[in-house]
């Protein structure tokens, strides 16, 4: 080959690879059920046929059954794995090996899975993994509650709750907790030759819940978290008087209370709830304290997984009430999260979100906009999140549309603009909703992960487990996935 036809061929061959798609990382949220159900290589023979799945999102950690277990009763089995329920054996815990080693310095030690003996879904699913050249990363979420659930010694670590109870949430403040969150993500980095790990926390601070400001709000204000000692103590550190706040929350639950009875204010609600916070700004103090505390915790993980192997990509889980709550969204500071995030997993399920918009609008319209027709307060939400979406009598049937993600993906990564962190949407399959609420479908999952994409997303991260889906729909994002060109 003389010099001449030596550039041309090298010049052919960089046009050619300039011409190819970006690597996008196409992952899917599984549990070690359907592992156990269908065995290692059928389950990743359907994951690279069906959607051309390069990265496992494997649960290897929690006591919810958003993402271990079967299909949820009452809802219809998926057209894959075993053909029934699991509701009376399903347990929860950790769903790999437990070395004690790493829980020297925690009181939380017995918290292993006992659904399948002594199986681990990591050391199982790995090996197979890597010989497709698909990665592995640990998912495990902030869920310590369910049926039967017992841990020895977990009281010592569990949140407080206003009126002194004990809550079965654990307290990101309390060292038993973080020396145990620690002791996870070494586990994890020291024991499996995995490439990263993803860690979820859907909660909120005191203020937020006692409005009920999320889709699933609307408990016992008196519920909310967390006055336990140590977060008094660290309270008072910023110069907080906990006293101070108690008081607050308590005039504030008189307020819920008699808002969810109808029983309007002089003033009106929303005047009440501000002339609440002017008397007791500790509310949103201790607020701002419950999530510097979560994104402490997100910072503790992240650098002892950099300390044991700088490879190993850290990030986490984005709560869907980002896409709902402007008070949520104020915390979620994308900018603070990329400091010890390689990493976002935000939250976009366009399909149950119809349903879960109207259920937070419901929670809110009760409390704090109790004055606003739920029509008005829809459309003004609408406008400070950005989205046009259908009217409130119809979006529970509808769902959010693409355009719904195209929106929040594209916010996301102007967001993110500059930082190292990888933008990866949520994107839902067939996440359980009311019978007569939207279901997924084949076209709606195409096209949302399309407008992912197009939003300016590095990757997506099919959810929320794959023991739920459907195939049809599966592959619906494997057709988006195809039309890209990244299958």
């Amino acid at each position: 080959m003389n010099r001449r036809t030596f550039l041309q061929a090298s010049i052919a061959g960089a046009a050619a690879a300039s011409a190819q798609p970006e690597k996008k990382m196409i992952g899917i949220q599984v549990g070690a059920v359907s592992f156990v159900d269908e065995g290692v290589e059928k389950v990743l023979d359907v994951f690279q046929q069906y959607a051309s799945i390069n990265t496992l999102f494997v649960a290897t950690f929690t006591y919810g059954r958003g993402i271990a277990g079967r299909q949820l009763r009452n809802q219809p089995l998926p057209d894959h794995g075993k053909q029934e329920y699991d509701t009376a054996t399903f347990h929860g815990g950790s769903y790999t090996r437990i070395h004690p080693e790493y829980y020297k310095d925690t009181v939380i030690q017995e918290f292993r899975a006992p659904e399948f003996g002594d199986y681990d879904v990591l050391e199982a699913v790995i090996p197979a993994a890597r010989k497709r050249d698909i990665r592995t990363i640990c998912w495990f979420e902030d869920v310590f509650s369910g049926e039967g659930l017992k841990i020895p010694n977990i009281a010592q670590a569990q949140e407080r709750t206003l009126d002194g109870r004990n809550s079965s949430e654990l307290c990101h403040n309390n060292p038993n907790y973080r020396n145990w969150l620690l002791g996870a993500v070494e586990d994890y980095a020291r024991s499996y030759e995995i490439d990263g790990i993803m860690w979820g926390s859907e909660r909120q601070g005191a203020f937020a819940n006692m409005l009920g400001s999320s889709h699933g709000g609307g408990g016992n204000p008196a519920s909310v978290t967390c006055f336990c000692d140590f977060c008094e103590s660290k309270a008072r550190d910023r110069g907080i008087n906990p006293d101070r706040a108690r008081a607050g929350f308590r005039a504030l639950s008189a307020f819920v209370q008699g808002a969810r009875q109808g029983r309007r204010p002089i003033d009106g609600y929303h005047v009440e709830v501000w002339r609440l916070i002017l008397r007791y700004p500790e509310m949103l103090a201790w607020e701002q304290l419950w999530h510097d505390s979560l994104r402490e915790s997100y910072a503790a993980m992240y650098h002892k997984v950099k300390s044991v192997k700088p490879s190993i990509g850290v990030g986490w889980h984005i709560w869907h009430n980002n896409s709902f709550s402007p008070l949520y969204r104020a915390q979620q500071d994308l900018t603070e999260l990329a400091k010890n995030s390689d990493f976002l997993k935000m939250v976009m399920y366009h399909n149950c979100g119809g349903e879960r918009m109207a259920g937070y609008i419901r929670n809110v319209g009760r409390t704090l906009y109790g004055d606003i027709p739920g029509q008005e307060l829809l459309d003004f939400h609408y406008r400070v999140m950005n989205f046009q979406e259908k009217p409130l009598a119809a979006i529970p049937r509808a769902g959010m549309s693409a355009d719904y993600v195209f929106r929040e993906a594209r916010r996301a990564r102007e967001a993110l603009t500059g930082a190292k962190t990888q933008l990866w949407p949520g994107i839902d399959i067939d996440i359980p909703t009311a019978a007569a609420s939207s279901k997924s479908t084949p076209e709606g999952t195409r096209d949302a992960v399309l407008a992912a994409f197009r939003g300016g997303a590095d990757g997506v991260i099919l959810s929320r487990k794959y023991s739920e889906m459907k195939l049809a729909n599966l592959q619906g994002a494997g057709e988006a996935i195809r039309q890209l060109g990244l299958g």
